[in-house]
């Protein structure tokens, strides 16, 4: 079969050509749709189910409600594990699938069965599924604050005014820092979060610092008990005048009229008006019996940068995206928003994944470029023929195009350790024995005859050449695939670290043996015309010149030689026992992490004003061109850490 394709793409050869280029169009196209990432994602198929629960005491939720749902979850179809932690008020219970079992599949799964631990759970426990990203989903995250050194406008005007208040464009006048903090959670969680979300590829905004804006409303006990009404009455007084009546249409002139009575309340002066009771013929409304103020809910986490407060939004990635372009098109739509934000606010790109991928990229480019340029020296000075080294090396662009379409249907993604492990010597192996073969045997039978060969004579003797080296070709390479083989056999993160890198030598690998077989001998068949000489050229009688010696005193004292090498290999053994190992390469991303942690007993506020100090320590250094920071959990939990750990970055 492999001689009846050999023939076929010499006597096709115009033919082969052609689809080989169809083929290259394809993989410049399949180029555009690849994913492009830093290193592979080696997170398991996983769904993170949050249990909140403002109530309850650390044993109290494990036992009431982590304990429940982990129960329930058993026996789902694909589920492989459960692992779970409770703290006070919050627990997380993450359910591993099968790497086979969809994702959509097992959110679907873990949603009905949520549905029925909602009848176990204590009253005011609340659970959601996490986000559908994975622990690298984090690739871009955003800083919003206020624009330092931005002088007062026009007194009346939104921004910050003469008295150093700000103004929003709401017309709300905040005169104190916890105000200010309050609007930049509010432009946060109402302005930013909703257009992220709207971006191709995020499947999650989240958000951390801050405060969520509440209406306070503090009753008076003295009051209350003067005029004997509860803290109950005053609730309900609230939520009955803090709705909207429907009284279906009238028709009037040929017109349908909307009838409809609007309680909603939109602003503190709305709730303090609001009647509770009449004593004596007298309303008693809100404000008679209760502070009503601006107020915040309790946070769980907190941000800053440079030794402020800051709001810190994340943009977490669809599993199996381009991290490389949604980090780009987020990074696009955050400058777009900043241009509608009130005066005096601003987004800052804090962490911007597209920054680690293109210098990832750019290394692994350079190494292969640098790679496919040596090839092409060594195959120009060895064969000694241009036309034949230049469709030598014409086999590596042409494979590495066949190999992106693969990696693309194969969904792996490029990174260090995918394209890393190409060996542009191995992809031309196959290409370079035919080559080598076919110009020695035209060289010879034209020295035979005394003259040219005609076009049949060629044809033929390309086929006879690629024909005697199928063989050893077809048994080099499949040594080679060989190799790479067991590596298929890894699971867990093994096996998500090194399968994309094995899949890909071995898609690159069955190109560069189908370019051997059809590309390259029509090619030859095509440009190896006139006269052909074989002989040695000058590179190779100087590396004769030079082995011959080093030959003849090896053959001289063999017993000398295999000492000398095993000493060799004996002190090599010594060195690898003193290397260092590691699991994965070093990324230098110009950031660094640090992690403090305090006491158990440690409040979020206290914790926060400790970690103001510590950025301030760190911005000191000159080589640090800005710090920042997030305390505790997010709203989207991806990252739950307790109030005493921080991340510095």
């Amino acid at each position: 079969m492999i001689a009846s394709i050999l023939e076929f793409s010499v006597r096709q050869r115009w033919l082969v050509i052609l689809l080989s280029l169809a083929a290259c169009v394809l993989g410049a196209w399949s180029l555009t749709r690849l994913p492009i990432d830093a290193v592979p994602d080696v997170t398991n198929n996983q769904v993170q189910i949050n249990l909140v629960a403002p109530a309850l005491t650390p044993l109290e939720v494990e036992q009431q409600a982590t304990v429940p749902v982990e129960t329930i979850l058993a026996g789902t179809p694909g589920l492989e594990s459960t692992r779970s932690f409770s703290r006070n008020g919050f627990a997380q219970i993450t359910a591993v699938f099968s790497p086979a079992t969809s994702i959509y599949f097992a959110r679907q799964q873990i949603t009905e069965r949520l549905i029925e631990a909602r009848q176990m759970l204590p009253p005011g426990v609340e659970a959601r599924l996490g986000p559908i990203s994975t622990g690298l989903g984090e690739i871009y995250w955003w800083a919003v604050e206020y624009t330092p050194g931005h002088g007062p406008v026009a007194d009346g005007q939104p921004g910050w005014q003469r008295d150093g208040s700000y103004l929003t464009p709401e017309g709300q006048r905040l005169a104190s820092a916890f105000e200010r903090t309050v609007y930049l959670r509010t432009v946060q969680d109402w302005i930013i979060r909703p257009q992220i979300r709207s971006v191709p590829g995020v499947a999650g905004a989240d958000a951390i610092g801050g405060f969520v804006k509440q209406f306070l409303v503090a009753p008076d006990p003295a009051k209350l008990g003067g005029y004997r009404i509860s803290m109950a009455e005053i609730a309900a007084a609230i939520e009955a005048n803090n709705v909207s009546r429907g009284a279906n249409f009238i028709e009037r002139n040929g017109e349908g009229i909307v009838v409809r009575a609007s309680g909603r309340v939109g602003s503190l002066e709305d709730i303090a008006e609001i009647v509770v009771a009449t004593r004596g013929g007298v309303a008693l409304r809100v404000r008679d019996l209760a502070q009503v103020e601006n107020g915040r809910e309790l946070r769980t986490g907190t941000a800053s940068a440079d030794g402020e407060e800051i709001v810190l939004g994340t943009a977490l990635m669809l599993i199996g995206g381009n991290s490389r372009a949604v980090a780009a098109a987020v990074d696009a739509r955050i400058a777009q928003i900043g241009h509608a934000l009130p005066p005096g606010i601003r987004t800052r790109a804090v962490l911007n994944r597209t920054q680690l991928v293109d210098a990832t990229i750019g290394t692994v480019t350079k190494n292969l470029a640098e790679g496919a340029l040596l090839v092409v020296a060594v195959l120009l000075l060895l064969l000694g023929n241009i036309r034949a080294a230049v469709i030598t090396a014409l086999v590596i662009p042409v494979a590495m195009l066949l190999t992106v379409t693969g990696m693309v249907q194969a969904h792996i993604s490029a990174n260090l350790m995918s394209l890393g492990a190409l060996d542009f010597g191995l992809i031309v192996d196959g290409a370079v024995i035919i080559v080598e073969n076919s110009l020695r045997h035209i060289a010879e039978r034209q020295q035979v005859l005394g003259r040219r060969l005609g076009r049949e004579e060629q044809l033929e003797t390309v086929i006879a050449s690629a024909r005697e080296m199928i063989r050893p070709s077809v048994y080099g390479q499949a040594i080679i695939m060989l190799v790479y083989l067991p590596l298929l056999t890894f699971s867990g993160v093994e096996g998500k670290t090194f399968e994309p890198m094995a899949l890909t030598v071995l898609i690159a690998l069955g190109a560069a043996f189908i370019l051997s077989l059809t590309f390259v001998p029509a090619l030859i068949a095509i440009a190896i015309t006139g006269r052909v000489r074989e002989g040695e050229n000058a590179v190779i009688r100087g590396l004769k010149a030079l082995y011959a010696p080093a030959l003849r005193g090896a053959l001289r004292a063999p017993l000398l030689v295999a000492a000398g090498g095993l000493a060799l290999f004996a002190g090599a053994g010594l060195l690898f026992a003193t290397l260092g190992q590691e699991f994965a390469p070093t990324l230098d991303e110009k950031n660094i992490v640090m992690e403090a942690r305090r006491i158990p007993s440690t409040g979020i506020t206290q914790s926060q004003a400790m970690q103001l100090d510590v950025e301030r320590l760190v911005s000191r250094f000159p080589q640090v061109a800005f710090v920042f920071s997030r305390t505790g959990t997010p709203d989207l939990a991806a990252d739950p850490m307790p109030p005493t750990q921080q991340s510095v970055i």
